[in-house]
């Protein structure tokens, strides 16, 4: 198992992405990630437009728009915003704003949700390191898990 995991791609503007974790709790008896990082980079040119967009990572069995993110949803893993007003001669780019739930036992798929405000793709990289659990660590994260994305 790999300790430490990038994913990234590229998602139109309100679209999702499934990030698979299927088959981990399986290959490797105890293991799982955890997220420690979600970052968003624009996918114009952006010395010439502005931009301002958002994503949410969850655990969730449907995705939480990132532009309305509820932290009392307990599947919403990371939420991440950044914008910029853009010039040939003086580019300004906001600090990105990311707030990542890095105590979260993952062993199942994620759900990724990206919004920009002009509607173009957003760029997106998140990464996950490998967390060893014990037995009863295991049975409580995947009930855990259970209840929030199947469950009711």
């Amino acid at each position: 198992m790999k300790q430490e995991i990038v994913m990234r791609g590229q998602t139109a503007s309100g679209g999702t992405e499934v990030l698979e974790f299927s088959g981990i709790q399986i290959e490797n008896k105890n293991m799982a990630y955890k997220l420690v990082e979600f970052v968003l980079y624009p996918s114009t040119n952006i010395f010439s437009q502005a931009y301002e967009m958002a994503g949410s990572i969850t655990a969730g069995k449907t995705a939480i728009a990132p532009t309305d993110p509820n932290f009392d949803n307990e599947g919403l893993l990371a939420t991440c915003f950044i914008k910029g007003n853009s010039g040939a001669s003086d580019p300004i780019m906001s600090p990105e704003l990311s707030i990542v739930n890095d105590t979260f036992l993952i062993t199942q798929n994620l759900i990724l949700m990206v919004q920009d405000g002009q509607s173009t793709a957003v760029n997106w990289q998140c990464r996950f390191q490998a967390v060893k659990m014990t037995d009863a660590e295991m049975a409580g994260n995947n009930f855990k898990q259970y209840m929030i994305s199947d469950g009711s």
